[in-house]
């Protein structure tokens, strides 16, 4: 049995004793059960269900980042509803004198301390897993130029894996410091594959599988099925990165299959009505911290708190936001904003790197300019030079802007065109992908970055 299998039978086994050990003890409190009387059968329901959920988000899996934002958010998400769906089965679909049924504090309560309980030992298993685990690779089946590219974009991601490669001439590890490895024509790849099968994590396919030898196209079919994923390079950027490949895009890529924007007007006017909600709740709670903040940046240069800038929203309809000015008076000089930009002021330095000078923002939103989350709004003149030098820029344009979004809480504030262009492929991926799951991550990573002081 691999490795892989006994950490999933090993979680599986943790979260039924967890489902087990969880409902009781809030069972117990609520005076519902005792330990000498444990429930047991009623629990049938919710530990399907929470195997379930877990399962289709991967919770089993060896390969998922169980430390990751993004996981924690799909998993907080997947036992809410299941506590959800354990009230609804428990006090509508089942019959009365169901055990549960006596409070239902319990199912609900119960769902919340298993979150960070199976988040618990899941952490422990994959901090071990990565401790003991040998080096991987990923496969790349392409030129050695756009090898090169993906070998550079690894590393700017901070990814562990080696990368091998192969064109139809040769076949070579790409890491300079281990040389003296063959490099043996195309057709001989399947027999350098056996070296590396237990330890390949992917196989990337720069082009076309159909324009591969038929032996290399079947050994790579082989370990697709035995478990190797196989992914075009734009899937790939897709699935690990989580950002969309802009030398792929056209004018057509809108029309490709996949898009939720297209499909989730239920989605849009939830979105709509959690904007105003939020961003109400939020106006209340900033209000009291507001005078010392505009008392702190007035003293600095005795100029306006707050500022104001025409910006483009959804379907290019210009308006004001409004932010907390962080920048001196009467400053002239380059259209972005770098790192330890002299025009900011000390007071503006902690309010960026917080995000607290977005909290005005809140008022477009209650207005519906922007929303809480999407593709930040940019300044006009930006977006001019932007749409002249950047093909399907326009496509931000889809949604409506955003406090926070999937490329600011993704990558660093832009301080050059190539920036923008990284920015952009995370912005078209949210739009590719618009659902409420992606929003949940995105309010997750948004909190440790206001937290941690991680903003620009």
């Amino acid at each position: 049995m691999t490795q892989g299998r006994l950490i999933t039978l090993a979680l599986l086994g943790l979260d039924i004793l967890a489902v087990f050990l969880v409902f009781n003890f809030v069972a117990w409190t609520r005076g519902v059960a005792s330990w000498d009387a444990p429930i047991l059968a009623p629990l049938i329901l919710p530990v399907f269900m929470h195997v379930l959920a877990v399962y289709l988000i991967d919770g089993y899996s060896s390969r998922s980042d169980m430390m990751s934002v993004t996981y924690t958010s799909l998993h907080a998400i997947a036992l809410l509803a299941v506590a959800v769906l354990t009230l609804l089965l428990t006090f509508v679909v089942i019959p009365s004198g169901f055990p549960l049924q006596v409070s239902r504090f319990v199912p609900v309560a119960a769902s919340v301390l298993l979150m960070p309980t199976t988040l618990f030992y899941r952490r422990i298993f994959y901090q071990r897993q990565q401790a003991r685990k040998q080096q991987r690779y990923f496969l790349f089946l392409g030129s050695a130029e756009s090898c090169l590219a993906f070998k550079e974009e690894c590393r700017r991601s901070g990814m562990s894996q080696a990368v091998l490669y192969a064109t139809h001439e040769t076949f070579a590890r790409t890491d300079s410091e281990r040389t003296g490895v063959s490099t043996p024509p195309m057709g001989d790849v399947v027999h350098y594959l056996a070296e590396y099968e237990s330890n390949l994590d992917a196989i990337i396919l720069r082009e076309s599988s159909q324009d591969l030898p038929p032996d290399v196209a079947e050994k790579l079919m082989h370990l697709h099925f035995s478990g190797v994923p196989t992914y075009t390079l734009e899937l790939f950027h897709e699935v690990y990165w989580r950002k969309i490949p802009l030398y792929r895009l056209n004018q057509t890529w809108l029309f490709q299959q996949g898009f939720q924007i297209a499909r989730e007007p239920v989605f849009e006017r939830l979105k709509r009505v959690s904007d105003l909600v939020l961003a109400g709740l939020g106006l209340l709670l900033v209000l009291p911290f507001l005078p010392p903040v505009a008392a702190a940046i007035w003293l600095t240069d005795r100029g306006p708190i707050f500022f104001r800038q025409p910006r483009v929203g959804k379907n290019r309809v210009l308006f004001d936001v409004y932010k907390l000015r962080t920048m001196r008076l009467h400053q002239t000089g380059a259209l972005y904003t770098g790192t330890n930009d002299p025009r900011i002021t000390p007071i503006g330095r902690f309010l960026r790197a917080t995000r607290l000078d977005e909290v005005p923002q809140l008022w477009n939103v209650l207005v519906g300019d922007m929303s809480l989350i999407g593709p930040r709004a940019e300044w006009v003149k930006l977006v001019e030079e932007y749409e002249r030098k950047i093909p399907c820029y326009h496509f931000r344009h889809l949604v409506k802007p955003g406090i926070t979004g999937w490329a600011q809480v993704n990558y660093p504030y832009g301080a050059n065109l190539e920036d923008t262009l990284r920015k952009l492929e995370y912005d078209l991926y949210y739009i590719r992908y618009f659902s409420f799951v992606l929003d949940a991550s995105i309010v997750l990573k948004t909190i440790h970055i206001m937290l941690f002081g991680k903003g620009r």
